[in-house]
Order: C-alpha cells, then sequence, then structure tokens
C-alpha cells in the first residue's frame, strides 16, 4: 500500500469515526470464510455496518478524528474489525447471537456515545444498553401511566356509584 493509499484511508476511515456515535471493535480471526459471510449478512440485518481494518491506520484515524477514545487505541493488536451501528447495542446483539454457534467474534471494545468500554466482559452490559428510541419509549409510558390510573379510578368510581344510587332508589320503592 502506498502512502497516497494509506493516506485516502486514513481519511475515510476518520470520517467513518466521526460520523458514527457507536463504534464496536471486535476480533472475528478464526472465522472461516462461510463464517464470516454469516456474520457479515448477520450485521446487514441488523443495520450494522462491518469493517476490517489494519491497527495502524486505525489508530492514526482516531486521533486525526475529534472525538476522545481513551484507551480503545491501546487495543489495537492482532486482527481488527469496525463496526459502526445508528443504534448503541445493536452490535452487541450480533455479537451475542453469533456467538451461540461460534467462539467469536470477540469485542475488543467499544465507544458509544462517549463512553467507553474495553474488554469482551463488557458485551452484556453493552447489549442492555437501551437505544434513544427505547428511553423516549419508557418516558412515554411512564408519563401516561399517572394518567391512566386517574381515567380507571373515575370509571370504576363512576360505575360504583350508579350502583349505589340504583340499589337506594331500589330500597325507597
Amino acid at each position: 500500500m502506498t502512502r497516497e493509499e494509506k493516506s485516502i484511508v486514513i481519511k475515510e476511515l476518520t470520517a467513518q469515526l466521526t460520523e458514527n456515535t457507536n463504534i464496536y471493535l471486535a476480533d472475528i480471526s478464526g472465522l472461516n470464510a462461510g463464517a464470516t459471510s454469516n456474520l457479515r449478512r448477520a450485521c446487514f440485518k441488523a443495520n450494522v455496518k462491518l469493517a476490517v481494518v489494519k491497527n495502524t491506520l486505525l489508530e492514526k484515524a482516531m486521533v486525526a478524528s475529534d472525538k476522545d477514545f481513551g484507551d480503545l487505541p491501546s487495543i489495537l493488536k492482532g486482527n481488527t474489525s469496525v463496526m459502526y451501528s445508528e443504534t448503541g447495542n445493536a452490535p452487541a446483539k450480533v455479537i451475542k447471537a453469533f456467538r451461540k454457534k461460534s467462539d467469536k467474534p470477540l469485542l475488543k471494545g467499544a465507544f458509544i456515545e462517549k463512553a467507553i468500554y474495553l474488554g469482551d466482559d463488557q458485551l452484556d452490559v453493552l447489549v442492555d444498553i437501551k437505544s434513544r428510541e427505547e428511553l423516549i419509549g419508557d418516558i412515554i409510558s411512564l408519563l401516561q401511566s399517572p394518567a391512566k390510573n386517574v381515567i380507571s379510578a373515575l370509571q370504576s368510581g363512576g360505575g360504583k356509584l350508579s350502583g349505589i344510587l340504583k340499589t337506594l332508589s331500589q330500597k325507597e320503592g
């Protein structure tokens, strides 16, 4: 690879790192061609972009980007694949589902909305991260809950009141 080609790759990686708020680094070495193809298909279905990169070029792109990747460059050893996603937990779910059949991919680290996660032991934590849409849904349901309680209390109270009135009117007659 010439110096110019490396420079172009670094610029493209820097742009990808800048555009995406959810970035996963994984090790997919040891997967055969069929398994790699299945992983790529699973990523595509989950709207996750998967790319194999050279560690040195990725490290230079991390430095060139405007984000603080903390200790992530220190884990760039061996085979590294980058996973980009709009949803914070989508790549973690893909990795976890894929590992039911295989021991790979291994999670090296992740950058989620400025938070940094290092190591494969963080996978379960990342799977449990809620997306922005899930959090908004939770907030809406929490806001609706008191209103639903008031309405149901008024509806049940109305039934009791009419029952009492009916009983009283029958006793008078």
